[in-house]
């Protein structure tokens, strides 16, 4: 009888055995975690069997990069789905507020195999994003590209300038942005978001370089094919996108894509022309970044082709 009773008290002290938790949490216990997902409800799925994910990589930036190409050309491969808008959940205040499944919601329908991504250029010059995306999921990749950043603040500068333009309303010069009492005007946005070794830095406090891969953004601009192979293997889908996928157009000036049998490039307003700029005040500008480059090189231990 005692031994039967030193049974009971056994079994009822003894620990209960906890399945370990693996390495990466999946897309139901991310939400639940966040407190956007009820149980009994399986958010976002669709009658065929397609389902709304939360992307397991985000294009990060930078704006004027080349993010929208980038994305364009990504999206050949079939087991990638792209979501079509800027998102602007980690950024924009009123977004972050809607919680998870508000993301969630603005994700394209996918196949369970299938690779969800999503673009915002500002995020990475958005100092609360690196936090925010790694309270989401530690584990996910970015994809970050860039550009010369004196080439980049031309382009930042021609986006906003045919903006207005387009609105008919008046801009300054470019010059009238770059020079302040016959010096470089440091606290045009424009540099700032050139600083790449400053923003790197933000994102290095969450993210290890191996989750982060660095599209050469000229290089896509002037040979697409061999950046696109490198950013398939960052992303360990299978060599589906090939270079026939590419083709250069004269008119345009760029590389458009074909894809099965269709043509298509870029809008409109990609590829515009820059704006002239004295030579000595480029060469300010080149000089301007020569020490924050060199900075972001050794931050990433790799160099780029930049002034």
């Amino acid at each position: 009888m005692a031994a039967l009773l030193l049974g009971a008290v056994l079994l009822v002290v003894q620990p209960q055995l906890v399945p370990s938790r693996p390495a990466e949490l999946g897309q139901q216990e991310l939400l639940r975690k966040a407190g956007t997902l009820q149980d009994d409800v399986r958010y976002g799925a669709a009658p065929n069997g397609s389902a709304q994910q939360l992307p397991q990589t985000i294009i990060i930036g930078v704006r004027k990069g080349g993010t929208r190409a980038l994305l364009e050309m990504l999206s050949l491969h079939p087991d990638v789905a792209a979501a079509e808008n800027e998102v602007h959940f980690f950024d924009w205040e009123e977004h972050y507020g809607h919680g998870l499944g508000w993301y969630l919601s603005q994700m394209p329908f996918s196949w369970p195999h299938q690779l969800t991504v999503e673009k915002t250029p500002a995020y990475f010059t958005s100092p609360k994003v690196p936090e925010r995306v790694h309270s989401m999921n530690p584990s996910i990749r970015l994809l970050l590209i860039l550009r010369d950043p004196s080439e980049r603040v031309l382009s930042d500068y021609t986006q906003v300038f045919y903006n207005h333009m387009q609105k008919r309303k008046p801009y300054p010069s470019i010059e009238e942005f770059l020079v302040r009492d016959g010096r470089l005007n440091v606290d045009y946005k424009a540099l700032n978001r050139s600083l790449y070794h400053v923003h790197m830095q933000n994102w290095l406090r969450f993210f290890p370089l191996r989750h982060i891969h660095i599209v050469d953004g000229d290089r896509l601009i002037r040979d697409p094919f061999p950046e696109i192979q490198k950013v398939e293997r960052f992303l360990k889908l299978s060599p589906q996108i090939n270079a026939s996928n590419f083709y250069f157009n004269k008119t345009k000036g760029f590389y458009c894509l074909r894809d099965s049998g269709r043509d298509r490039c870029l809008h409109e307003s990609k590829g515009r022309a820059h704006p002239q700029v004295d030579p000595k005040l480029l060469n300010k500008l080149h000089e301007y970044f020569h020490e924050p480059n060199k900075k972001f090189f050794e931050l990433v231990g790799r160099t780029f082709d930049w002034h």
